[in-house]
């Protein structure tokens, strides 16, 4: 899948080095050009004469070495690549990307690189919150360099946490999506609703729901990896823009609507992920609700169902729609594929371990308009974002090759 590809791995020092090799190896394996950098504290855990080994390449670790036609090497190697993955990457190779700190062959390299730069952190947990380091991510992340999520375990401090390397096949799997996945959303505008809705019976207090957004996350980044222009409108979540996407935050079922409302025109494709409020208030009050000794009774009505809304507004659009249930799953989710004239549904049972809220796994069923049912078993919401825009192109050359000229 890597043919011809040139990918430049740096190692830095952290534990995790020792899983370079495998990275190095599973690389090779699909056939990409690997060369690999290190920095002085990189090399303190795996050598360079077994990365040499592994790459078939020799290994750089000095900034200043020249090539025999006296260009220096590492300027040459890196206007070539295709990808530059950091894998691991301590908090200080962080930090100095995100100041311009270029000290040695690595940070040098990665400053003026111009392909993408693809970042897997590896530290201690406590390391890995510390909100300079945050800040230092987010930062990078607004620059669009690319961040594969380091995953809980025990570390090497002894703790349990976050803070391991990602796993190899999510390394490669984001190489692969990085360097191969298709731009077949090209000439499209995505809408994506993502999080909760927040409906408000006094300042302080609110109905909502479990809601995290990183299923609607994941689809816009998703849409933007497959080369479409993105509109994220999401409720309220703790999670980092994707890079290149229009988001628009919104906090209640009301302001989703009119956001959505507004920018419908420019869509051509409407992914529904939001778990919008059912219900709100009757009224809110203007003053905290205070204990009184007595029982109060909140009254609640419906929010506008902008699903159905969007229906009713179709025009060429395509536009999916997703059915969180505790039962009857299949059933639940074909009646309100019909019932909102929708072309396609993504069901899922939030009851089930691993699926649904608070997780970055699901486990779904896609069912379209014409009766066919996909079912997914459990992958990660990258994952289920790109089965449903697999689903979402087809369809579009469904409909395209069905109009009679």
């Amino acid at each position: 899948m890597l043919s011809g590809k040139r990918i430049i791995l740096g190692i830095t020092g952290s534990i995790a080095a020792y899983k370079s090799a495998e990275i190095v190896r599973r690389l090779k394996a699909s056939n990409a050009d690997v060369t690999v950098v290190m920095t002085r504290s990189g090399m303190e855990f795996i050598t360079p004469l077994t990365m040499q080994t592994l790459s078939r390449s020799p290994v750089y670790t000095e900034t200043f070495v020249l090539q025999k036609d006296s260009r220096i090497a590492h300027i040459e190697i890196v206007k070539s690549a295709d990808l530059f993955l950091i894998a691991p990457a301590t908090a200080n190779i962080i930090g100095k990307i995100t100041a311009g700190i270029g000290d040695d062959v690595l940070t040098t390299m990665v400053l003026s690189a111009r392909c993408p730069v693809l970042i897997a952190p590896a530290m201690d947990s406590d390391m890995y919150y510390n909100p300079i380091v945050q800040r230092n991510i987010s930062s990078l992340k607004e620059r669009d360099y690319r961040f594969i999520e380091p995953e809980d375990g025990e570390l090497a401090s002894g703790i349990i946490g976050k803070g391991r390397l990602a796993d190899i096949e999510k390394i490669l799997s984001s190489v692969i999506d990085v360097l191969v996945v298709k731009k077949d959303l090209a000439d499209e505008v995505v809408l994506v609703t993502a999080g909760p809705t927040r409906e408000y019976m006094d300042p302080v207090r609110f109905i909502s729901n479990r809601s995290t957004g990183k299923m609607g996350f994941a689809l816009a980044e998703a849409a933007k990896s497959r080369g479409a222009e993105v509109i994220l409108i999401s409720g309220p979540a703790s999670l980092h823009k994707p890079a290149g996407a229009e988001l628009i935050n919104v906090v209640t079922a009301d302001e989703m609507r009119e956001e959505v409302m507004k920018n419908l025109q420019r869509a051509t494709i409407v992914v529904m992920a939001a778990a919008v409020s059912d219900y709100m208030p009757v009224k809110m009050w203007q003053d905290k609700i205070k204990k009184s000794g007595k029982d109060i009774n909140i009254g609640l009505t419906e929010v506008t169902d902008i699903l159905s809304e969007i229906g009713k507004n179709k025009g060429g659009r395509i536009i999916v729609g997703f059915a969180a249930e505790t039962n009857d799953l299949i059933n639940n989710a074909q009646i309100k594929l019909n019932e909102k004239n929708l072309d396609m549904i993504v069901a899922n049972d939030v009851s089930k371990p691993d699926a649904g809220f608070e997780v970055d796994t699901n486990i779904v069923t896609i069912i379209e308009k014409d009766g066919m049912i996909t079912e997914h078993g459990k992958m990660s919401k990258k994952e289920v974002a790109h089965r449903i825009f697999d689903k979402i192109v087809r369809l579009k050359r469904r409909y395209s090759d069905s109009i009679i000229v």
